[in-house]
This record gives C-alpha cells, sequence and structure tokens, in this order.
C-alpha cells in the first residue's frame, strides 16, 4: 500500500496519486512538478516507482 503522505527530512510530501513502471517516467513528472515551483522526490519500492512533491508558502494573501 502506497502512503498518501511521507516525511522527508523533516518535510512532509504528498503522492501525486500515480504509479510509475519506470525511473525515467516518474523524473519526468517529478521535473513537470519542479517546473511548478514544487520541491519533489522519487521513490522506488518493489521497481515500482512514486512521485512526492510539496509546496512551500511563500506568500499569504489577506483581504
Amino acid at each position: 500500500m502506497v502512503e498518501n503522505a511521507r516525511t522527508f527530512e523533516g518535510k512532509k510530501y504528498m503522492w501525486d496519486g500515480l504509479i510509475y513502471e519506470s525511473e525515467e517516467e516518474a523524473k519526468k513528472a517529478a521535473e513537470t512538478y519542479a517546473k511548478d515551483d514544487f520541491e519533489t522526490k522519487v521513490v522506488e519500492e518493489k521497481g515500482k516507482y512514486f512521485v512526492y512533491s510539496r509546496r512551500v508558502v511563500t506568500e499569504i494573501i489577506l483581504e
């Protein structure tokens, strides 16, 4: 069972919900998230790859 959220280096990351068959596919997905200012981690378990991401809030707008 894949965890929806995991902690890496004390930071919480969320799984993107997809299972990738190759590391290359997972890294491409991670690069896409990184372009949108997400921090990413690619995890391999039992020959399958999973992408976890997180975004740091840099600005809070109050009305």
